[in-house]
């Protein structure tokens, strides 16, 4: 997928580089036809540039990247049939019904994007050290701590000993003296976040399985992390990563609480039929 490995690349890329990978997002189809001496003089720089970032992106010749551009822009065509059709970046002149339009066609976007590229093997990975884990240590910060309360409250209600910390200093000194037994989980959009990543460091060298929910698999969260689960949101200029980012993370903690909860089925159903009851307020029979 290699429009989803160019926006995760794009807050890493220097500016000449930056500004070849923000073309082809806009119109692939168009840049796809391209020879690299026009896409060079479309974005302002050399042709040296845009050989390296073909090789950034693992391909050796320029001519191997349109090619995918092309079979990737068929997949993202047939991929949003019945979608709503209003696109673009969310504007100031946009009706609110565009801006529901856009939001919702985004979110579906990052939804199944982040269904393509989530690894299953380092998500069973995942699932394996939280189902047995003695304690599961969660942070965040902003939107990053709404999805970690998200997991925390879904592992409590099948018996799972979670926690979410609400400040940096809170989750530093719990992530000081975990263990072996524990796993610590850090969300980062970015995957930049200092107070997240040193969550992590911290977490790693008392022994915990570390954890990373980010956007970015090169990223400084993902160096830090034993286990990276990836998403694959797109950015608007409006709240950028906080939108599509919050719904692609969201959803690789279903992903990793349905997991967890296979793993123990007959108590998880059991745990969750428990919790439901006490919600509505009504006896438990057997």
């Amino acid at each position: 997928m290699i429009l989803v490995r160019i926006r995760a690349a794009l807050p890493s890329l220097p500016p000449a580089e930056r500004r070849i990978a923000e073309a082809i997002l806009a119109d692939p189809v168009t840049v796809a036809e391209w020879p690299v001496t026009k896409l060079a003089a479309h974005c302002a720089t050399s042709t040296t540039s845009v050989v390296r970032f073909c090789r950034r992106l693992g391909y050796s010749r320029h001519q191997d990247l349109r090619l995918d551009l092309t079979r990737e822009s068929a997949r993202e065509t047939f991929q949003q049939r019945g979608l709503p059709s209003v696109t673009g970046d969310i504007s100031q002149e946009d009706s609110l019904a565009d801006v529901v339009a856009k939001i919702a066609r985004n979110e579906a976007l990052a939804i199944a994007d982040t269904a393509e590229v989530l690894d299953t093997t380092a998500l069973a990975a995942a699932v394996s050290a939280v189902a047995a884990a003695r304690r599961v240590d969660i942070f965040g910060v902003g939107a990053g701590a709404v999805v970690g309360l998200d997991l925390q409250q879904k592992l409590s209600r099948i018996r799972r000993t979670a926690l979410v910390w609400p400040d940096s200093h809170s989750a530093w000194t719990s992530a000081a003296v975990l263990d072996r037994e524990c796993v610590a989980v850090g969300i980062s959009h970015t995957g930049t976040t200092a107070d997240t990543i040193r969550f992590l460091r911290l977490a790693a060298a008392a022994g915990a399985t570390t954890v990373a929910i980010s956007n970015h698999a090169d990223s400084e969260i993902a160096a830090v992390a034993d286990i990276v689960l990836t998403t694959a949101a797109r950015e608007t200029r409006l709240r950028p990563g906080a939108l599509g980012s919050r719904i692609a993370q969201l959803m690789v903690v279903d992903c990793l609480f349905t997991g967890v909860a296979q793993a123990s089925y007959g108590q998880s159903i059991e745990a969750l039929r428990q919790t439901y009851a006490a919600v509505r307020g009504n006896p438990l029979h057997d």
